[in-house]
């Protein structure tokens, strides 16, 4: 029986640049794979969580966190592998799109990790898509590289043509000076009177003291 709504489990039509079969054989490695492309990763999300996620849709054989390629460090993917296609079939119905991290992270079907994929193919050492990203995201490095640049070379031209005025004009310093050395407007007694009248609002007993007197 046909059916209208696409099933969860089906791969994306992403293809890895780098996979050196046909079509075909793409097609019959997706549908035997045991294996889950995991990207929107926090890129300070641990394996740890993502073991305890993942493994709810089954027992893992391994993960491999994506590495910046210059830095080492986690830039925002890994690979989660099963023992079992079913495993990774329902991780892609019930936990795809689902949140860890405070992230909507997006699991998909791959053909089979092999060493080198671990490490981001972007010019800067991470993924491609923070190469170009244009706006600031916190949970993955803050700036896309190149508008990291581009802020970068906005903060020289800031600091090269708008520097602080180090100097205060002369009619500006005599005009501080004069309002700086000008007397109190409030006099002591002034003062003196306030904290009288705060002392009597703060303890009843004060008043009564005065009303007292005023009666003898």
């Amino acid at each position: 029986m046909a059916s209208i709504v696409q099933s969860l489990s089906v791969p994306s039509t992403y293809k890895d640049q780098q996979y050196q079969g046909t079509s075909s054989q793409l097609a019959l490695d997706l549908a035997n794979s045991t294996t889950l492309y995991v990207g929107n990763l926090s890129f300070f999300t641990t394996e740890e969580q993502i073991y305890e996620l993942f493994s709810k849709c089954g027992e893992i054989k391994r993960i491999i966190m994506g590495l910046d390629r210059n830095q080492k460090t986690p830039c925002g993917f890994c690979f989660v592998e099963y023992y079992h296609n079913a495993d990774a079939l329902d991780c892609m119905k019930y936990i795809n799109s689902s949140k860890l991290d405070e992230r909507i992270v997006r699991s998909d079907l791959d053909h089979g990790y092999r060493e080198g994929r671990q490490f981001g193919r972007g010019r800067s050492g991470g993924q491609v898509r923070d190469e170009y990203r244009l706006e600031f995201d916190a949970g993955r490095g803050g700036w896309g590289h190149v508008r990291a640049k581009q802020e970068a070379e906005r903060e020289r031209d800031q600091k090269a043509n708008y520097e602080a005025i180090t100097t205060i004009p002369e009619g500006a310093n005599l005009d501080y000076k004069d309002r700086k050395d000008e007397p109190s407007k409030r006099s002591r007694d002034d003062d003196d009177d306030e904290e009288e009248q705060q002392r009597s609002k703060a303890n009843p007993r004060f008043r009564e003291g005065d009303e007292e007197e005023e009666d003898a």
